[in-house]
């Protein structure tokens, strides 16, 4: 499941597959809140819609877009508040989170990590063979970042599980 964060739209896919076989969506929605409620009324709507999508779809792991430092402090401020309630409703589930960087989504799904939107959702019509691109463009980057972690992913937890590995057996001599 990916879930591109936001206060205002918060973009979740959830997409099938595995590393070498094709993809397929599974679903995909945005979360919508208006600035007319407090923030943590939004905040709220936010948990009980990604708490509702975890309880319907079950996935095997929750890839969410890592912020980055950007001019406007209150819109990264609401961002990162809406990352963390996802994070939190994975967590308590024992769901593995993983965090992408923008980059690294945009040359996972297109070999540029400079792409713009157009081009990103483009690829995302493309690799989950779909008839139109998904919209609004957090649609489509949730569904980009599920699509990075199943083919990025699955090779960083297993370089992790092999380190990890390799820490014990080293401790125990």
């Amino acid at each position: 499941m990916g879930i591109d964060p936001g206060l205002t739209r918060m973009g979740m896919g959830v997409v099938e597959g595995s590393l070498g076989r094709p993809l397929a969506l599974v679903d995909v929605n945005v979360i919508r809140t208006t600035s007319a409620l407090p923030v943590w009324e939004r905040l709220v709507t936010i948990e009980k819609g990604v708490d509702a999508w975890i309880d319907e779809h079950r996935p095997d792991a929750v890839a969410i877009e890592r912020m980055f430092a950007r001019s406007d402090v209150s819109t990264i401020m609401g961002t990162a508040q809406a990352a963390g309630v996802a994070m939190v409703v994975a967590a308590r589930r024992g769901i593995p989170v993983a965090m992408h960087t923008p980059s690294e989504v945009k040359a996972a799904v297109s070999g540029n990590g400079r792409a713009d939107k157009a081009q990103v959702g483009l690829m995302v019509t493309r690799i989950l063979r779909l008839d139109a691109m998904p919209r609004p463009a957090d649609a489509a980057d949730a569904l980009a970042l599920a699509i990075t972690h199943i083919w990025r992913g699955g090779a960083q937890s297993r370089l992790e599980a092999a380190v990890a590995a390799q820490a014990l057996k080293a401790g125990t001599r």
